[in-house]
């Protein structure tokens, strides 16, 4: 049996950053994923200044030989009417690839790995928790996504209660000739709301990468409303007409209709794990950074790893994203005022596609960066 303080599952964004905020912990930390790294992930793939900030990394010394897509404004619309397009007179995001980002961050975490590693049994016995018959530790932390066996063990999901988001998208690198007619560019990525609001699309181009993608509370529809989307966008001449390869999809919980406990005795969870992902935009990658950083000061701070010394993580959680709307109906939280007929008008206009869609829908400029003692 090999012994740590802390095992984690899962080693994306929330896994690799609680590993590397704990770094001079003295703890014995072991970060265990099913999948080698690099390795392909589901996502548009943006982060905002904040997360950059939170984690201390370096543009410059991040963007030598990876992709880092200033963002400085957007277009958006609601589908089957012109954009509105947006400067926002500076960088507000980056587009990165999953695929970098989370091997950039899981290869600076100075732990042990167990890489290509499934999680085939968890048991909690005499007060530790034993994977896979081989790795034994007192405190075990959920960080392996919507489908993290940890959050298996602790509540009800994953679960066909659970109200989830869907989402397919596709990212391959274009030939000469596709980037010529790919009216899409890079610093101003592209939002297109479906007519219910129960979802949006979004094309992402990385210089020559390009990302497309749609995700849908409704999943049973999803197949439907990509497909339309994307032959509406191959005609209007924004991505190329021969995409190569398959959608892939992924699920994930909005923070205000997911209903996982976040602690219990010697268990956390983060991230997705926990169903993290903002609300009004579906976005995961800052709040799996946020959770991953406020858990690692309870674990630094906590005398013990009982569910009540863990609990103020719990606490933080609700500080920082709100308390949850429990049983509440639906998916996507968007305002009452704003699904009624007048959505479309609102769609159309400068201040309301900046103000609220992007600054606080998607990019939470109002939320200030995290302050840890991280």
């Amino acid at each position: 049996m090999e012994h740590y303080d802390l095992i984690i599952v899962g080693g994306g964004p929330a896994g690799s950053t609680l590993a590397w905020a704990l770094r001079d912990s003295g703890k014995k930390i072991l970060i265990i994923d099913k999948q080698d790294f690099p390795r392909d992930k589901t996502c548009a793939g943006w982060v905002t200044p904040a997360v950059m900030d939170s984690l201390a990394i370096d543009r410059d010394d991040y963007g030598k030989g990876r992709t880092l897509q200033p963002i400085s404004g957007f277009r958006i619309g609601m589908m089957d009417q012109p954009a509105v397009e947006n400067d926002h007179g500076g960088t507000v995001s980056y587009g990165i690839r999953r695929c970098e980002f989370d091997d950039y961050l899981l290869a600076r975490a100075p732990v042990d790995k167990a890489l290509k590693t499934p999680v085939k049994s968890i048991v909690h016995q005499s007060g530790s928790w034993i994977i896979n018959d081989r790795y034994e530790a007192p405190l075990l932390v959920g960080a392996g996504g919507h489908f993290c066996p940890v959050a298996r063990e602790l509540g009800e999901g994953p679960g066909s209660h659970e109200t989830v988001v869907a989402a397919k998208e596709v990212e391959f690198e274009m030939t000469e000739d596709q980037a010529a007619v790919c009216a899409a560019r890079g610093e101003r990525p592209e939002l297109w709301f479906c007519r219910d609001l129960k979802g949006y699309a979004w094309v992402f181009r990385k210089g020559n990468f390009l990302n497309i993608g749609l995700g849908r509370e409704d999943n049973h529809k999803l197949s439907e409303h990509l497909e339309r989307f994307v032959d509406d966008m191959k005609r209007a001449g924004r991505i190329p007409s021969d995409l190569p390869g398959r959608f892939k999809g992924h699920a994930y919980l909005l923070y205000a209709h997911a209903e996982r406990p976040l602690v219990d005795e010697g268990v956390m969870l983060i991230g997705d794990a926990a169903g993290l992902a903002y609300t009004q935009s579906g976005e995961g990658i800052r709040p799996a950074i946020e959770s991953a950083l406020m858990a690692a000061d309870v674990i630094r701070r906590a005398p013990d790893v009982s569910a009540r010394s863990l609990q103020s993580y719990g606490e933080a959680i609700s500080e920082r994203f709100g308390r949850r709307a429990l049983n509440a109906s639906g998916g996507w939280q968007i305002p009452d005022w704003v699904k009624m007929p007048l959505a479309s008008n609102l769609m159309k206009s400068h201040w309301f596609t900046r103000k609220v869609v992007t600054e606080k829908w998607f990019l939470h400029q109002q939320v200030p960066p995290l302050e840890t003692a991280v």
